[in-house]
């Protein structure tokens, strides 16, 4: 059963100005292991977390560093929660989700499904 399905684009260079104009974002936004990655895969995991955000109905109170995209090569992204994210996800019945990412052309964008039991 789905339980939500998020959505979300980012302007790659906007974005990239916006954590150059806000040195502790990144930090916020991201986990270390995100915080390597390319600008565009970083404006594409910043997309992939608000696409979640949106799937679990935007609860406030949830914190950036609960939710780490990560890429499976030749699969499909895979999200680890914890904390407030996984609270949400729990509280919402999510026992799984389906995640796809993009960036092409300046744009960086993902759709987040979760799926109940």
């Amino acid at each position: 059963m789905i339980v939500g399905v998020g959505i979300d684009v980012v302007d790659v260079e906007r974005f990239l100005a916006t954590l150059d104009r806000a040195p502790g974002l990144k930090e916020r936004l991201f986990t270390p292991a995100e915080r390597e990655l390319p600008p565009s895969s970083l404006a594409a995991r910043f997309a992939a977390k608000e696409a979640i955000a949106k799937a679990l109905g935007a609860p406030g109170g949830m914190s950036w560093q609960d939710a780490t995209v990560h890429r499976v090569v030749g699969g499909a992204p895979v999200v680890d929660l914890s904390g407030t994210v996984l609270a949400a996800a729990e509280a919402r019945g999510v026992s799984s989700w389906h995640l796809s990412i993009s960036h092409d052309a300046g744009i960086a964008s993902a759709v987040a499904v979760a799926e109940g039991r």
